[in-house]
């Protein structure tokens, strides 16, 4: 109980220093989310690049915006969300930008553009396993990785996923099976006997 207590605490701790634009707390998140929100937003865009420049802008909404941040739910799922949604405007221009057909109005739709290049996985990976790990996961529906990698990367709930993705948790805990159950195949299919 306690430690939903200290939750609870830190989350109003950053309503209030957001909506008071404390520098010095935004330097602290900047600090420690750094790191997860761009390696999140690496693994939307495929580009490194494109990825710091969306969390400094992530960073800037969520200046811009930190009235509406209440503190009754956790700050990360809040910080993903805005992350998110910049990289799905991100990923919209670019392909708008190469021509192809616009997308649908449905936001995960434009989850599905194909990616190219090293994941951030296969650049982390020092395995042979990691790196078919890492392979595995860059041929999976871009609905299944991403909602593997909120959960089992960046450690968020079920209820947090849903948050930051806007839909249900009952569709946040299908993708993850479903993700996970395509994994387990591709591991079967490989030939790897520890299965995932």
């Amino acid at each position: 109980m306690t430690l939903n207590t200290t939750a609870e605490t830190e989350t109003a701790k950053i309503a209030r220093g957001l909506r008071e634009r404390d520098m010095e707390l935004l330097s602290d998140l900047v600090e420690r989310d750094q790191h997860r929100l761009v390696r999140y937003l690496v693994y939307l865009t495929w580009s490194r690049d494109y990825a710091e420049d969306l969390a400094q802008e992530t960073w800037v909404r969520v200046l811009q915006r930190g009235s509406q941040y209440n503190g009754r739910q956790g700050f990360d799922p809040w910080l993903f969300a805005i992350a998110r949604n910049l990289a799905i405007d991100y990923l919209r221009i670019k392909r708008n930008a190469v021509g192809t057909a616009s997308l649908p109005d449905d936001h995960d739709a434009v989850l599905l553009l194909p990616s190219s290049g090293l994941s951030p996985f296969e650049a982390a990976a020092r395995s042979e396993d990691a790196l078919r790990l890492a392979g595995e996961l860059q041929i999976l529906s871009p609905l299944y990785r991403e909602a593997l990698l909120l959960r089992f990367q960046e450690d968020l709930s079920l209820a947090e996923i849903a948050q930051v993705l806007g839909a249900p948790v009952t569709t946040v805990t299908s993708r993850i099976y479903r993700g996970l159950a395509a994994l387990r195949s591709a591991f079967e299919e490989g030939g790897d006997s520890h299965g995932v």
